[in-house]
């Protein structure tokens, strides 16, 4: 109960050994206590550094040795310093699948500067004829998109059980980008598709 003693508790059963016999006894800790002026000052450490200017060229050197590496990354596709977004081996499957193959989507900048020249052209039954094929084009790169989309999902479910989060969107948009543009730079040929 509540008002119980350990003396009680011991004259009850004799045999049971007490649990703080079991343990060494252990006097102070060792050494003393440090006063909290000395810990105060064992943390502190400026906000400001003492030299700014030489602190500031260190992080500008630091920010621009992290940016080669990555740039180089990009040039190569070393998976060590990509980007966040690009890294993965889904995503490079990704970018080796949407790379080996002819996309509709990487033509349609292109197609879009030949329509600006071509409709200031005062003829107005050509210029329907120009804005109904650059429609065709538009539906053409929607139509490979979807169809990129679709196969890109069977093939990443195939190699890694689900497509992950944006992996599909990633390939669409690599689609997009005109092939010399694009970064990481390919690693395969048109046809050479991942295995």
């Amino acid at each position: 109960m509540f008002g119980r003693k350990k003396d009680a508790a011991l004259a009850e059963n004799p045999t049971a050994p007490a649990a703080d016999d079991a343990r060494p006894k252990v006097t102070g800790k060792g050494a003393p206590t440090p006063k909290r002026s000395a810990q105060v000052a064992a943390r502190k450490r400026p906000l400001v550094p003492n030299d700014r200017k030489a602190a500031r060229e260190t992080n500008r050197l630091a920010r621009r040795e992290e940016q080669l590496r990555m740039r180089r990354a990009l040039e190569n596709g070393d998976e060590r310093h990509l980007p966040f977004r690009d890294k993965g081996p889904a995503r490079r499957y990704v970018r080796d699948y949407v790379d080996a193959r002819w996309n509709v989507a990487e033509f349609l900048m292109f197609a879009a500067l030949v329509f600006v020249f071509l409709s200031f052209i005062p003829n107005l039954t050509l210029q329907g004829y120009i804005m109904l094929t650059f429609w065709v084009i538009i539906v053409a790169v929607v139509m490979d998109c979807l169809l990129l989309r679709r196969k890109l999902k069977v093939r990443l479910t195939e190699k890694f059980g689900e497509p992950g989060r944006g992996d599909l969107w990633y390939g669409i948009s690599r689609a997009m980008q005109i092939r010399r543009l694009r970064l990481p730079k390919p690693q395969v040929g048109r046809g050479e598709f991942p295995a």
